[in-house]
C-alpha cells in the first residue's frame, strides 16, 4: 500500500497529476479540492494517497487533506460507489459539505453530482451516517494562488476535467459556458462550475 507521496509536481491537468519522486514519475488522480490546493509546477508537493489494485487497473489517488482521503476510503466501501464516483463526489463538494449533506439528509444536493441517482444518494445517506459520527469539521480546504493558464484552450481544459469526473460532454460544456468570464483560468472555471451546480 502506498500511503503517502512526496515529490516535485511536473504536470497537472485536472484531475491527473504527474509527480517526480527521485526520478520516478507517478501518475496520481486527485479531487478538485486537492487540485485547487496544489503548489505551482516545479514545486514540492505532499499527498496522502490511496492505491487501488484491480485486475484491469492500478491507480493512485491523492489528497492534500488526510480527512478527505479517509472519506474517500469510506465511500468506496459502499456498494455501487467506485473510486471514480467517490472522486466525483469529493470534487463536487468539500469533505465537510458532504458530511453536512449526510447529517441533514440532503439527498437533493447529492443527486446533482455525476453518476449519483436518487437510489445511490439514499444509500450514501444511510450507510455514511454511522461512518461520520466522529467527523471533526475543519472548514473548506484553503485556497492558494494558482498559476494562470494561457487563455487558448482554457474552456476545453475545464470541460475535459469535468468530463473526466463523470459529467456528460454537453453538460460540461453548459456548466463552463454558464460561468465563463474574461481572464479566467481553467481552474477558476472548474471551481465556479462545480460550486454553481451544488448551490442550485
Amino acid at each position: 500500500m502506498i500511503g503517502r507521496i512526496n515529490g516535485i509536481l511536473l504536470e497537472k491537468q485536472a484531475p491527473q497529476l504527474l509527480i517526480d519522486v527521485q526520478g520516478i514519475g507517478y501518475e496520481v488522480l486527485v479531487s478538485m479540492n486537492t487540485f485547487f490546493d496544489l503548489p505551482l509546477i516545479g514545486e514540492n508537493v505532499t499527498l496522502h494517497t490511496h492505491f487501488v489494485v484491480r485486475e484491469d487497473i492500478q491507480q493512485l489517488y491523492g489528497f492534500v487533506d488526510h480527512r478527505e482521503r479517509e472519506l474517500f476510503r469510506a465511500l468506496v466501501k459502499i456498494s455501487g460507489v467506485g473510486p471514480k464516483m467517490a472522486l466525483a463526489i469529493l470534487s463536487g463538494m468539500t469533505a465537510d459539505e458532504f458530511v453536512l449533506c449526510v447529517q441533514t439528509d440532503n439527498a437533493a444536493a447529492l443527486v446533482k453530482l455525476p453518476g449519483v441517482g436518487k437510489k445511490t444518494a439514499e444509500r450514501l445517506l444511510i450507510e455514511m451516517r454511522d461512518r461520520i459520527k466522529d467527523w471533526q469539521g475543519g472548514g473548506d480546504l484553503p485556497s492558494v494562488s494558482i498559476e494562470q493558464i494561457p487563455a487558448m484552450g482554457v474552456f476545453q481544459e475545464a470541460e475535459s476535467a469535468l468530463v473526466s469526473l463523470g459529467y456528460k460532454p454537453q453538460e460540461a460544456s453548459r456548466m463552463v459556458s454558464a460561468v465563463a468570464t474574461d481572464n479566467a483560468s481553467s481552474e477558476d472555471l472548474i471551481r465556479m462550475a462545480l460550486k454553481t451546480l451544488v448551490k442550485k
